[in-house]
């Protein structure tokens, strides 16, 4: 699954860095990743926030090769629930 590199990154990319809240990438037919309790895993489950994005623009916003902002602006992720927890996501990737 195209995923599962992506869900191991974030999972290495979390190390010694704290997320308050839960959210999800919901990559349509690919799958979805939850980052929620310190984790990152593939597992589709209630998250307090949720972003539809493709795999591939996934990958973008990843490797910072897609500005957040710019990336809602441009309708290539969709954010629903709590934006709080959408705010921390860009400092936690940066």
């Amino acid at each position: 699954m195209a995923l599962q590199p992506l869900a191991e990154g974030i999972r290495a990319g979390l190390t010694g860095k704290t997320f308050d809240g839960s959210l999800k990438f919901d990559c349509g037919d690919d799958g979805v990743i939850v980052l929620a309790d310190g984790d990152a895993s593939m597992e589709n489950r209630d998250t307090d926030c949720t972003i539809r994005i493709s795999t591939e623009n996934l990958k973008k916003l990843l490797t910072g090769k897609l500005n957040p902002m710019t990336g809602v602006m441009m309708g290539k992720l969709k954010i629903s629930g709590d934006m709080g927890v959408a705010m921390k996501l860009g400092k936690l990737i940066s």
